[in-house]
């Protein structure tokens, strides 16, 4: 999946290595933002630090690979999305997503998230896919509500963030609740 169209605004691109530079000045231009709900935000110094996130995904093989995304509206780069940590022995996988502040409410990532649920589905095989997101985000939490994705619960405690635990909200779509 290199490249999904998703309207004629809304375009994803499978991230590159040459997309370091892009990436990384959204999150330095974006940081203060950006570090309230995304814990690698105070890791992501210098582009160093971006290329060798983008080099880690790209250097993975086969099935193994996480599919992640440069999301661009009206030519701009908003933020990135992605399928993360996928079980394809279960047949399950997570949606994670940012965007940079200017690019909120204007429907792209409910209208990401959407597309690339349909492809987990169709495409890629899967039964279930689930977000998670932390306690209090509420713009993140309306994504999967928007999308009838089913709340599961609570993994207490489940990312560390600004030196302390944070519990995280667990959303699923199941294949049979998607193509209701």
């Amino acid at each position: 999946m290199e490249h999904i169209q998703i309207d004629s605004k809304l375009r994803l691109e499978t991230i590159k290595l040459s997309m370091a530079k892009i990436v990384f000045d959204a999150i330095d231009q974006n940081r203060n933002f950006l570090k309230e709900w995304l814990p690698f935000i105070e890791e992501t110094q210098q582009i160093e630090h971006t290329k060798e996130f983008i080099a880690g995904i790209v250097s993975q093989q086969g099935k193994k690979r996480d599919e992640v995304f440069t999301i661009w509206y009206n030519q701009e780069f908003a933020g990135l999305i992605g399928l993360k940590d996928t079980d394809w022995v279960n047949h399950k996988t997570e949606l994670g997503y940012w965007l940079i502040p200017k690019m909120q409410g204007k429907g792209i990532i409910t209208n990401a998230v959407n597309k690339l649920t349909k492809i987990a589905f169709t495409k890629l095989g899967m039964n279930r896919v689930q977000i998670k997101v932390a306690c209090g985000n509420a713009k993140s939490a309306a994504i999967p509500k928007r999308l009838n994705f089913s709340y599961e619960g609570t993994e207490r405690q489940g990312e560390f963030h600004h030196g302390k635990y944070m519990d995280l909200e667990i959303y699923s779509c199941l294949r049979e609740d998607f193509f209701v």
